[in-house]
């Protein structure tokens, strides 16, 4: 392979990853979901991309963080899509938008209002962002066989993590949006511009709608539980889509 085929920013080449890669934003998660693989290796770590490529159940999966927002992330879409890989399973943290949802839910989301600014530059605001039906319907079935409690549905992606529009928050609530976050609608349309399978799982760490607010150490035992089981979700997921040739 010559110096020019790797890839600016996740430092990889053709061939170097899995086909199908776990997506977190966060650098911790990545390094946690690589726990989970056998004969793992460090691809590469540049910027907020670390790159792992591993086995799980004896099939190929690779991990690629994507930092925080749809501008890092797609960059990470990208150039995954330019060395081969075919399949995208975002792994995230997100706030819960319902006021019955518990923090530490797995929450499968599989559309999102667009409310960012990326996926805008691929397709028009009107063009939905949708996840893969397949690959979806695989990401809960692997929560069904843990017999834990998670929801699914529309989600909120959002850039201004600070910002909050108080009006548009009771719309989305009111519309049965379940949880909000800041990098699935970049995951679902930029996997449709390149053909590219995508799902995505979140885990609640926050819900602006609970009252009273439980405390900071309750939001982060919470979230930890929720985390591992989308972690545990998604890589079961992973395995099974490569098994039945969807990957």
């Amino acid at each position: 392979m010559s110096q020019e085929e790797v890839q600016k920013h996740i430092r990889c080449r053709p061939g170097d990853i899995a086909p199908v890669v776990l997506v977190p934003g966060d650098l911790g998660r990545a390094h946690k979901i690589a726990e989970r693989l056998e004969n793992v290796s460090e691809l590469a770590h540049n910027r907020e991309y670390i790159v792992y490529t591993g086995f799980y159940r004896g099939q190929p999966v690779g991990v690629c963080s994507t930092g925080i927002g749809g501008p890092a992330a797609s960059i990470a879409f990208e150039e995954l899509a330019k060395v081969g890989v075919t399949t995208l399973i975002r792994v995230g943290s997100a706030g819960g938008r319902q006021p019955e949802i518990p923090l530490g839910t797995p929450v499968v989301i599989y559309a999102t209002h667009r409310g960012e600014g990326t996926s805008k530059v691929y397709l028009p605001p009107e063009f939905p962002a949708v996840a893969d039906l397949d690959l979806t319907n695989i990401l809960i079935e692997s929560l069904k066989a843990r017999g834990v409690e998670y929801r699914t549905g529309v989600g909120f992606t959002r850039d201004a993590y600070y910002v909050q529009d108080e009006a548009l928050n009771a719309q989305l609530r009111d519309a049965g949006v379940v949880a909000a976050e800041q990098e699935a609608a970049t995951l679902f349309i930029v996997g449709q511009v390149r053909g590219l399978r995508t799902a995505c799982i979140v885990a609640t760490d926050s819900n602006i709608w609970l009252s009273p607010q439980p405390s900071l150490a309750e939001k982060e035992q919470a979230f930890r539980l929720g985390e591992a089981t989308a972690i545990e979700a998604a890589l079961e997921a992973a395995a099974t889509a490569t098994e039945r040739g969807l990957v």
